[in-house]
């Protein structure tokens, strides 16, 4: 059974029993006021053929019983009355032909409880005792109109029934074929969704309900997806195109040695070759290996506190050693007041590793082997500017230096694989943090990191 049938069957089924124990009530309170209404217009009757023989007619001025029936068969169908002395015995009663037999302990039970109501069959008698007097009357009737309302009463409320359930499962259909649009467009999506037909997304409602936030959530989920696939392909592409030149260069190399016949000095440079090319593999390599752990690294990490001046010394320093003719400046552009105003959260590797790929970016693409680094702090954030003398970007080369692979026309004759910034740019995704690029004028490169201040708890 598909979910829409099950969910209108369940959905008919409860409005069935609602309909169900609406009529039963219905009838039943219906029921049960008929017959005590009846009960009262019997009692009248009763009290009425009482007043009429004790009080109008006399033995003097005998009334004939025709003409009291006469009064009383307007009244009540079938109609029979009893006006009895306190002995039992029949004093007057319509029609004159009845004959009902009562006990002494029915009048007993009458006397103490004064007014008693039962019923045999359709007929409904109320029996009442007159301690002025000491009389009994005994009247009954049927109640043919009500009792035909409660018949016709049993028609409607079935044919309501009847005619409520039809209509309910018909809209509770539509109701739920509706609902489950979602899930039905969703069910067909990823029966059909492929790594090739990523870019295929669900329609959208501007609702709120939580049927078409699974339909917006699915489409986003596969816009992740298809972010993610592409930038594998493109990552693979642009991996396998690097390796391939070296690898290229070292076969080539290593084809023209064999074949030839060289000197010592000649070996000695073909083996440097092949060490250079060695080498930058392996950086190449460790870039791509980094930039995959990151990939797979937690953005929510709690990290601990980091004075973010200090950690510009470290790498400072550590360029320092590793270009020695290179020229790095530090400077604030206005002193903290307090150590909690140069505090950030993080990672101390990975935040040392994104600095120090700045600052080589920045020896490498300047003219003059300098960068000067300029620390900015804020309201919420501290943001780091690493600025350069040399040719600036142009606006389509910024809108992909976070691309893998990537270079700039400026790279001129500096070895590189375009992975520095993206892997810069990961690490600050990381840290809650963000890259932008800026020209000043038209000869210098401005990169600035900004990085949320430290939270400090009370």
């Amino acid at each position: 059974m598909s979910l829409r049938l099950r969910f209108a069957l369940l959905f008919t089924i409860f409005v069935a029993i609602v309909l169900l124990i609406s009529s039963v009530t219905i009838y039943i309170l219906y029921f049960n006021y008929r017959q005590a209404d009846f009960y009262d217009i019997v009692k009248s009757e009763g009290l009425e053929f009482y007043d009429f023989v004790t009080q109008i007619a006399t033995p003097q001025n005998k009334i004939s019983t025709k003409k009291v029936q006469m009064l009383h068969e307007t009244i009540l169908w079938d109609e029979a009355l009893f006006l009895l002395d306190s002995s039992g015995k029949t004093i007057d009663k319509i029609p004159d032909t009845l004959n009902y037999t009562i006990s002494p302990s029915f009048l007993e039970h009458i006397k103490k409880v004064g007014e008693h109501h039962y019923q045999e069959n359709q007929r409904q008698y109320v029996a009442l005792y007159i301690p002025q007097t000491h009389h009994y009357i005994i009247a009954s009737g049927v109640d043919v109109v009500g009792i035909n309302k409660l018949a016709d009463l049993r028609i409607i409320l079935t044919t309501v029934f009847l005619g409520g359930l039809l209509l309910t499962a018909f809209f509770s259909f539509i109701f739920v074929n509706g609902a489950l649009k979602p899930l039905r467009l969703l069910s067909v999506q990823m029966k059909y969704t492929t790594e090739q037909n990523l870019n295929k997304r669900l329609p959208e409602k501007k609702t709120h309900d939580e049927l078409w936030q699974i339909a917006q959530n699915f489409n986003e989920m596969l816009s992740r997806l298809n972010k993610a696939f592409e930038n594998q392909k493109s990552f693979v592409h642009y991996a396998s195109h690097e390796l391939r030149t070296p690898l290229a260069s070292m076969l080539s190399q290593t084809e023209s040695a064999l074949n030839k016949k060289l000197t010592e000095q000649e070996y000695v440079q073909v083996l440097q070759s092949l060490k250079e090319d060695e080498l930058n593999i392996i950086e190449l390599t460790n870039a791509l290996l980094l930039l995959v752990q990151f990939e797979k690294m937690d953005e929510n990490k709690v990290w601990p506190s980091i004075r973010i001046d200090e950690l510009i010394y470290e790498t400072m320093a550590s360029i320092q050693k590793m270009i020695p003719d290179a020229t790095v400046l530090f400077q604030f552009s206005s002193l903290p007041d307090d150590e909690a105003e140069i505090m950030v959260q993080g990672n101390d590797a990975l935040l040392k590793v994104a600095m120090m790929n700045l600052i080589k970016n920045g020896i490498n693409y300047s003219n003059d082997k300098k960068v000067l680094i300029t620390i900015v702090p804020e309201k919420s954030e501290i943001k780091i500017q690493f600025e350069n003398n040399g040719v600036v970007l142009t606006k389509a080369e910024i809108n992909n230096i976070m691309v893998p692979f990537f270079r700039g026309a400026n790279v001129q004759k500096v070895k590189g694989y375009g992975l520095g910034l993206s892997i810069v740019h990961r690490i600050l995704e990381l840290h809650q943090g963000h890259l932008l690029y800026s020209a000043i004028h038209s000869s210098v490169n401005r990169f600035t990191v900004a990085l949320p201040k430290a939270r400090f708890s009370a």
